[in-house]
């Protein structure tokens, strides 16, 4: 039966293209996912700054969890967690141990600034001049041999710099005093190699000296993990979707030559496996060279990532063959199934029965599908609701993507009778081309249903990605816009005590932003001074007060609030960045926590447990020049200027989810060229009757402007109704933000798609002469 389908397939190479391209995009699709899956669960980071250690000792760098059940869980620290300089002396006196090296690392005028004591950890050795020894002087790296450090004066140049650290040194002491972690390291190297256990800190060896020397790249193995896990599942899901339209409409251009197997004694067995060997032979082809392209479209992406700052260089992509072979099985599993559901029907009718519903489908939906389509909608509408009620954007994100996509199945299974119902309007567009449109249309509600799927799919899945983040983004940017009372904001860094000095200013205020952990889950964070808050800060209150607010005491989001289960008086237990424990007590419930975070704690409970204690400080009052003046390499910026809200990782999700976008399209291209080129006789015929070149492309251009319209409009509602839900969990409102501009970008090209789909073929079609195009083999 292969040999038989391979000799099909030859036979109707055309057909099978638009299978083939679905398939081969499925494969690579999947296969760049999950080459991202593989690279959170399996990647490493090789050491930079500790590759001269065998052996780092540094604090453990996840928080953990015990539950009732004693499973204990982690999730990855937001900041470094340092531990006692006093174990650098219990491992001195440990068998083995030649040397132990200290070192702290903190932020400094760009750079990432150390002790000259740890230069030994990479090793670093000076190229010229001596090591620093004064407060004053610093050593910097090749790569900034003739920088300038504004205070210290460099009195070396090491001969070495790290490929993804800009390395500054300061004397031990000095270093120790700008860090302001007084009895504290950030790690320790041991040398040799040897098996040391001290309380207070654990032991890294080999690529685990990257994963405690640069804390971004576990959170970045997370985030990797989870987008590939969640961009793996919508495009499997929508390449299924893709796959099964296009078997369908090939299993419906084909019924006449089923039938006519039928109607000679094939049985439905024998159809069934014929089709279905169709499918794995297409799916084996498409699905190896898919896979092959899959790993170069993996590489581009982790090339965008890295771009865009989501995930770090250093972090190598893992390739290996398992992602491939699992996206080449599940490219076989959606082409066999697709194609055994797309010919159930015509392989259980009656011989006789299969060329009279070849010559004039049924009317009506089958009874499988109607059923099925029904269960679809509600699901879909199940969904819907369930979004509404999700507040945390790591699920509701994923989940809007599946209610929009649940939704567009729907609308497919149902499509025919959507399809009779518009065709069924009294609308005419004038002229003969018109007037040909509106008939193929009544008569054609099945070609019309085939169409309408993927331009449905593509504009909802385009509206849905594209104006999620901009529906998000705009609650914050108006609750920032109502929030921020202050003139004035300056950038991390400037004294906040030299902006109360300059005539004019009522008050200022430090706000760190950081990350907390209640019972692993994770919450933003804001640490405030409360000298002068009601001044420069305006939460929206709704429930206690921020009056004294300082010590141990907390607000709370409302939203935040309503996960916990907590209200104003009540105590707080949480793990601040570093992974120290902290309890507060909630002093007031605030409504705008998606423009500024869903904790406001005070400033000196967490300005020691961050790696950068670098404030934003919010000014009230006071003239713009009398700050720049008293605070000279300070940016001022005016409230309109800074008060700029965006949504976290907007852009690598709008290329994770580009690559659907354009697998949409090409099923649009697909779908749209099949559907044209099998009515190759019938153009054929119509030209044999009188009707012009002119008229058949005004006929064609007619029928896939109002599939088009068709598709606009259910993709709009749609997204639309996806988007009211997500907003309405996410900031309190149904309203969507869907750009105007956007959105008429995203109608236009949907509508130019499916034109240029249907011209360029259609004017292939008409390049034959009319007899030569009837009496061609069908």
């Amino acid at each position: 039966m292969i040999s038989f389908a391979w000799r099909t397939i030859g036979h109707r190479r055309a057909g099978f293209a638009g299978a083939f391209v679905a398939l081969l995009c499925a494969a690579a699709l999947v296969t760049a996912c999950g080459m991202l899956l593989e690279t959170g669960l399996r990647g490493a980071v090789a050491p930079e700054r500790y590759a001269g250690a065998p052996l780092v000792l540094a604090g453990d760098q996840y928080a953990r969890h015990t539950k009732a059940n004693g499973k204990t869980k982690a999730k990855p620290l937001a900041e470094r967690r340092w531990i006692p300089e006093r174990i650098a002396g219990e491992v001195r006196r440990a068998p083995g141990v030649t040397k132990v090296v200290t070192e702290v690392t903190f932020p400094f005028a760009g750079f990432t600034a150390h002790g000259w004591e740890s230069a030994a950890l990479t090793p670093f050795t000076l190229a010229s001049g001596r090591p620093p020894r004064a407060a004053g002087e610093v050593v910097v790296d090749a790569r900034h041999r003739t920088a300038k450090i504004p205070g210290y004066r460099v009195v070396g140049v090491t001969a070495q710099a790290l490929p993804s650290q800009d390395t500054i040194f300061f004397s031990t002491a000095e270093a120790r005093r700008l860090a302001g972690r007084d009895g504290l390291v950030t790690a320790i190297g041991v040398f040799p190699r040897v098996d040391v256990k001290v309380e207070g800190a654990l032991a890294y060896t080999g690529d685990a000296r990257g994963t405690v020397e640069f804390l971004d790249a576990e959170n970045a193995r997370v985030k990797l993990i989870s987008l590939g896990g969640a961009l793996g599942g919508t495009s499997l899901l929508v390449a299924i979707l893709v796959v099964a339209g296009t078997f369908a409409l090939s299993i419906q251009q084909r019924r006449r030559e089923l039938a006519m197997l039928r109607a000679v004694a094939a049985t439905p067995r024998q159809i069934r496996k014929l089709i279905g060997g169709e499918a794995l032979t297409i799916s084996v082809v498409a699905g190896t060279i898919g896979a092959g392209g899959g790993i170069l479209l993996g590489l581009w992406l982790r090339e965008r990532f890295v771009a865009l700052g989501a995930v770090p260089e250093n972090l190598a992509l893992v390739v290996s063959p398992f992602p491939a072979l699992a996206a080449l099985l599940a490219t076989l599993a959606a082409a066999w199934t697709a194609a055994r559901v797309s010919a159930r029907r015509v392989a259980r009718i009656r011989p006789v029965e299969a060329l009279s519903e070849a010559a004039l489908p049924a009317a009506g939906l089958p009874r499988v599908r109607t059923v099925a389509g029904v269960l679809v909608f509600a699901g879909a509408v199940a969904l819907t609701i369930l979004l509404a009620n999700l507040s945390v954007e790591a699920a509701s994100s994923p989940v809007s993507m599946l209610t929009a996509l649940v939704w567009t199945v729907a609308v497919i299974l149902l499509g025919p009778a959507l399809a009779r119902a518009v065709t069924a309007l009294p609308l005419r567009v004038p002229g003969a081309g018109g007037y040909l449109a509106h008939r193929n249309l009544r008569a054609g509600t099945g070609r019309l249903a085939a169409v309408i799927g993927p331009l449905t799919l593509m504009t909802a899945m385009t509206s849905t990605i594209l104006f999620s983040p901009a529906t998000l983004g705009h609650a914050a940017q108006q609750e920032l816009n109502a929030g921020i009372t202050a003139d004035h904001v300056l950038d991390p860094g400037a004294s906040a005590e030299a902006a109360r000095q300059v005539p004019g200013v009522r008050a200022a205020t430090e706000v760190l932003r950081t990350t907390a952990r209640i019972e692993l889950e994770k919450y933003g964070v804001q640490a405030v001074t409360p000298d002068g808050l009601d001044r420069t800060m305006d939460l929206g209150v709704t429930a206690g007060s921020l009056d004294g607010f300082g010590g141990t005491s907390a607000a709370v989001s409302r939203t935040a609030a309503d996960r916990l289960g907590v209200g104003v008086g009540d105590r707080l237990a949480l793990t601040l960045g570093d992974g120290t424990p902290a309890t507060v007590t909630i002093a007031a419930v605030y409504a705008r926590g998606l423009g500024f975070a869903d904790l406001t704690l005070p400033h000196e409970l967490v300005a020691d447990h961050v790696d950068d204690p670098r404030a934003t400080v919010l000014v009230s009052g006071g003239e713009r020049a009398a700050l720049e003046r008293a605070l000279p390499g300070v940016t001022v910026r005016d409230r309109a200027e800074a008060a700029e809200a965006g949504t976290s990782n907007a852009a690598v999700t709008y290329v994770a989810m580009g690559l659907i976008i354009g697998f949409c399209a090409i099923a649009v291209v697909n779908t749209l060229a099949m559907s044209t080129s099998a009515r190759s006789r019938e153009l054929a015929l119509l030209r044999m009757v009188g009707t012009t070149r002119r008229q058949i492309l005004r006929m064609l251009r007619t029928e896939t402007a109002v599939a088009a319209a068709l598709a606009v409009t259910l993709g709009t509602g749609i997204s639309l109704l996806t988007l009211a839900a997500f907003g309405a969990g996410m900031t309190g409102s149904a309203t969507p933000y869907p750009q105007p501009l956007g959105y008429l970008g995203v109608v236009a090209a949907t509508v130019a798609l499916a034109l240029a789909a249907t011209a360029v073929p259609a004017r292939f079609a008409l390049r034959a002469r009319p007899a030569e195009a009837l009496a061609a083999r069908e």
